[in-house]
């Protein structure tokens, strides 16, 4: 499951693991719901990262800013 890290040696593993594996998209986006997140903003062109938001909780407020 997606938590926050803290510790710099932690923080550098789970950046090479990122860069080097599966995308959690999924599992980020929930938990950041279950620790409070209800408004996701987009920045840049395009809406893919909004709707892929919004089919995992249709609850959320979606913004976009170009």
């Amino acid at each position: 499951m997606a938590k926050p890290v803290r510790d710099k040696d932690e923080i550098k593993e789970n950046l090479i693991a990122q860069l080097t594996g599966a995308v959690r998209w999924t599992q980020t986006v929930q938990e950041m719901i279950a620790n409070g997140a209800s408004k996701f903003t987009e920045a840049g062109p395009g809406k893919v990262l909004q709707g892929l938001v919004q089919k995992i909780d249709k609850t959320v407020e979606i913004a976009g800013v170009s």
